[in-house]
């Protein structure tokens, strides 16, 4: 499904308490119990949330990543913040490494009116996007293409990543947990993502709120290997110490 505003706005709210009755979601809405129920259904059974007598909560499942299509409409505003927060701090004639995920695919959209970059990504859509800028060098990383995103990955994908040294990694997660873990869904996109943090002189993170107590299986690294945050929202407690503690600049994309 492709949720509306509503939907979005419901998802988020979930997202931001893990948990929430109808009751709740109606009034952060301002519309009826009834509406909230039929959202609830349908958004349960597209498999964004889990339904409990009388409320619902995120899914539970730390194995799996919600589907690609799906991802792409959620947060979506909060992502544009995002992206275009990067694109002004990423200078001009520079070096990147993108990896896979819609927060990273956004950020390639915002980095069209660059010059001088020097891309490299395990993204095919990521690629897609900013070959059409005639002014940057793209290099896509070899491996195993994964059809239900087109992301790379494999451990040629490794060893090709491990030929470079560039100035800034722009990495995307699926997980951020209250230890500071960073966490994602696939070991063979992890092993990825870990090359290119160890081969990038500055790793800035690009995580929208949701991504805040959100759990996955595979561990990729931690906040305080992360230079720099970039985020649609203040982040929940105990985050906002975590980073504190870890000296990571924390970017509030308005």
């Amino acid at each position: 499904m492709n949720p509306n505003p509503r939907q979005i706005k419901l998802l988020q709210q979930v997202h931001k308490q893990a948990s929430c009755t109808v009751d709740e979601l109606a009034q952060c809405l301002e519309v009826t119990v009834q509406t909230v129920r039929r959202d609830v259904q349908r958004l349960s059974e597209a498999g964004l949330l889990a339904r409990f007598h009388g409320g619902v909560r995120l899914p539970n499942s730390t194995i799996e990543n919600i589907a690609y299509h799906q991802r792409e409409n959620l947060h979506a505003d909060g992502k544009r913040r995002i992206a275009d927060a990067v694109a002004r701090a990423v200078p001009n004639d520079c070096s990147l490494f993108i990896n896979i995920g819609t927060t990273t695919e956004a950020i390639a959209k915002a980095l069209m009116h660059h010059t001088g970059l020097r891309i490299i990504t395990n993204n095919i859509n990521v690629a897609a996007i900013l070959s059409r800028n005639q002014n940057c060098e793209v290099i896509v990383a070899g491996g195993v293409v994964r059809p239900r995103d087109y992301g790379i990955v494999g451990e040629a994908t490794v060893d090709f990543i491990r030929q470079f040294k560039v100035d800034v990694a722009l990495i995307g997660i699926s997980g951020i947990e209250p230890d500071g873990s960073l966490r994602d869904f696939d070991y063979r996109e992890v092993k990825v993502s870990q090359a290119i943090i160890s081969h990038a002189r500055e790793i800035w993170l690009a995580a929208d709120v949701s991504k805040f107590n959100r759990q996955a299986m595979v561990r990729v690294a931690h906040l305080s290997d992360v230079h720099r945050l970039f985020t649609d929202a203040v982040p929940p407690e105990p985050f906002v110490d975590l980073l504190a503690h870890a000296q990571v600049h924390c970017d509030i994309a308005d």
